[in-house]
């Protein structure tokens, strides 16, 4: 099992939940911070308390809204594999089309 980042993490990206995931697997989408399923070492939710958005859940307890959600996190990773770090690659200049379909919101990331 891992964590999803789901909609309320499309354009806010703090990025408060990077700093605190011990394991690097928090990866920055265009829109959206995507978490690793590989990568993830299920630490207790380090990253889910500091998250100002709410966005982050335990797979098995994203809300049926967001269900989506937990597939988009897994498909993120497709192309791009398992790098071993989010530092590795930095910036990711694609995202999720769920992702890409919302439009944008003002004064957000």
């Amino acid at each position: 099992m891992t964590y999803v980042t789901a909609e309320p993490c499309v354009h806010v990206k703090d990025k408060a939940c990077v700093e605190e995931c011990p394991v690097d697997c928090i990866y920055e989408g265009q829109r959206s911070l995507h978490i690793h399923p590989d990568e993830c070492a299920d630490c207790e939710a380090s990253c889910e308390p500091v998250c100002p958005a709410e966005a982050i859940s335990y797979e098995e307890g994203v809300p049926p809204e967001w269900q989506d959600y937990t597939r988009a996190n897994i498909e993120f990773f497709d192309a791009l594999g398992s790098p071993g770090g989010a530092a590795k690659p930095g910036l990711i200049e694609r995202d999720h089309p769920l992702n890409a379909a919302l439009p944008p919101q003002l004064g957000k990331g």
